[in-house]
C-alpha cells in the first residue's frame, strides 16, 4: 500500500525532481509592509476558496483508510477547499455530492466507451459538481516498478511477507475485513467488480483508455458538459493554448506525479512559461511536488493560479482517517500564511515574479515529507476568506 502511495515510474527520475526543483527558486522578501491581515482568498473553477490550493483526484482512496473520499472531502470542507473526486475513486458521486456542498470537481477520463463517459458527465450535472478535470496523460499506464515488486493488486496477492504485514497493522486489516466493500464505486457497475480474480476491474478500466484521444474529443467533452473544465497532465506552453482552445477553462501543469513519463520536467519549471502561452483569465494550477505551504507562495509567483497536492493529504489520511488530512492540510496553511508575512507580503494578488528567482545552489537535496509532524502555526498572521 505504501510503494503504491509512495512510488513513482521506472526509475522514479520525475518523481525526485518534482521535490528538488522547489529548492531551486528563492523568494526575495519585501520589507516594511503591514501584514498584520493577509488576504488569501480566490477562485478555482468559478468557485470561491479560502486559500489558493486543491485537493487532487487519487484513486483507490479506500486502501488508505475506511472512511476513504469522505473524510478527505469533510477536511477540505472545514478549510474552505476545493475536493475533487476521482473516477478511480471508491466513493460514488452521489454518495460525495451529499456529504459535501463545498466546491467540488470530477476526475474524469474520455473512455473507448464514450456512453461511460457521457454517463459520468450526466451524474456530475445531476448531482451539482462545479466542474471538470479531463486527464490526458495516461494513454498506457506508467512503469511503476514498486508495485510489481511488492506484488501490488486488489486483491492483494498473500506472501508470508504481506501476511505479516497485515499482521503488524491490525488497525488496517482489521478495518478492510471489517468495513465496507472494496470496490471502484463508479464505474464498477460495467463490469462484474474484481469477480474474474485480482485486478480484473482495473484490466477492464485499462482496456478502456483511448490511445486515439485528440483535441477534438476535448472539443466534445466541453460541449457536453458545458461549465468549467480544466486539462490534467498539460506540460507545455502549446498543450495549454490548444486546451484553451478546445474549451478548457484551465490547465493543470502536471506530471502525474511522476507516475507516468519518467524524465518529464518538474511542473514548477512549466508554470511561468504556460502562463506567458495562454495569458489572464485562465486557471493555471501547478500539480506535483508541492510538500511545503512555502512551496503555493513559489507557484504564484511563477503564475500558478493555485496548487494541488495528493500525496500530502493521503499521508495525513493514512496516518489519522479524517483527523490526519485535517492536520496535513492545517500544516500547508500555517506554512504559507507564515511565508507570506515573512516575505512581506499580504495579499496574493500582489504575488509577483520579483518575489522569486532561481538559485544559485542547484544541489540541494530535498527530505521527503512522509510521516512529518510540526508545531502549529503562526498566532500573528489572520487568514481572511
Amino acid at each position: 500500500m505504501f510503494d503504491y502511495l509512495d512510488g513513482g515510474a521506472d526509475d522514479e527520475v520525475t518523481l525526485k525532481r518534482n521535490l528538488s526543483a522547489w529548492t531551486h527558486i528563492e523568494l526575495i522578501p519585501d520589507t516594511m509592509v503591514d501584514v498584520s491581515k493577509i488576504r488569501t482568498a480566490t477562485k478555482l473553477f468559478g468557485e470561491r476558496v479560502s486559500w489558493p490550493l486543491m485537493l487532487s483526484p487519487t484513486g483507490l482512496t479506500r486502501m488508505f483508510h475506511g472512511q476513504a473520499e469522505l473524510a478527505v472531502a469533510r477536511a477540505a470542507a472545514r478549510h474552505g477547499l476545493l475536493y475533487s473526486l476521482s473516477t478511480m475513486g471508491t466513493t460514488p458521486i452521489e454518495a460525495l455530492a451529499a456529504a459535501f456542498d463545498g466546491p467540488k470537481v470530477f476526475q474524469i477520463y474520455i473512455f473507448r466507451d464514450r456512453g461511460l463517459t457521457r454517463e459520468l458527465v450526466a451524474r456530475c450535472k445531476e448531482a451539482g459538481f462545479h466542474g471538470l478535470t479531463l486527464t490526458v496523460d495516461t494513454p498506457v499506464a506508467g512503469n511503476r516498478e514498486r508495485d510489481r515488486v511488492s506484488g501490488f493488486s486488489l486483491p492483494p496477492r498473500l506472501s508470508l511477507a504481506s501476511l505479516l504485514s497485515f499482521a503488524l497493522h491490525p488497525g488496517w486489516s482489521l478495518s478492510a475485513l471489517t468495513g465496507a466493500k472494496f470496490d471502484l464505486a463508479n464505474v464498477s457497475h460495467r463490469v462484474d467488480a474484481l469477480a474474474g480474480g485480482p485486478m480484473s476491474l482495473f484490466d477492464y478500466i485499462g482496456g478502456q483508455f483511448d490511445r486515439t484521444l485528440t483535441w477534438r474529443d476535448v472539443e466534445w467533452l466541453a460541449t457536453e458538459w458545458g461549465g468549467p473544465l480544466a486539462i490534467k497532465g498539460i506540460m507545455t506552453p502549446t498543450g495549454a493554448i490548444r486546451a484553451v482552445a478546445s474549451g478548457a477553462t484551465g490547465v493543470i501543469v502536471s506530471n502525474h506525479g511522476g507516475r507516468q513519463l519518467d524524465g518529464a520536467p518538474a511542473p514548477i519549471d512549466q508554470i511561468a512559461p504556460v502562463r506567458d502561452a495562454v495569458g489572464n483569465g485562465v486557471d493555471v494550477i501547478c500539480d506535483g511536488g508541492i510538500r511545503r505551504g512555502s512551496d503555493v507562495v513559489k507557484a504564484l509567483a511563477l503564475g500558478a493560479t493555485a496548487c494541488s497536492i495528493g500525496r500530502p493529504y493521503l499521508y495525513g489520511l493514512a496516518a489519522g482517517g479524517e483527523a490526519g488530512v485535517d492536520r496535513a492540510l492545517s500544516l500547508l496553511l500555517d506554512e504559507f500564511q507564515r511565508t507570506m508575512a515573512l516575505a512581506g507580503i499580504n495579499d496574493i494578488a500582489s504575488l509577483a515574479r520579483r518575489h522569486v528567482r532561481p538559485s544559485r545552489d542547484r544541489h540541494r537535496p530535498r527530505p521527503s515529507c512522509a510521516g512529518r509532524a510540526q508545531a502549529g502555526g503562526n498566532p500573528e498572521v489572520i487568514h481572511e476568506v
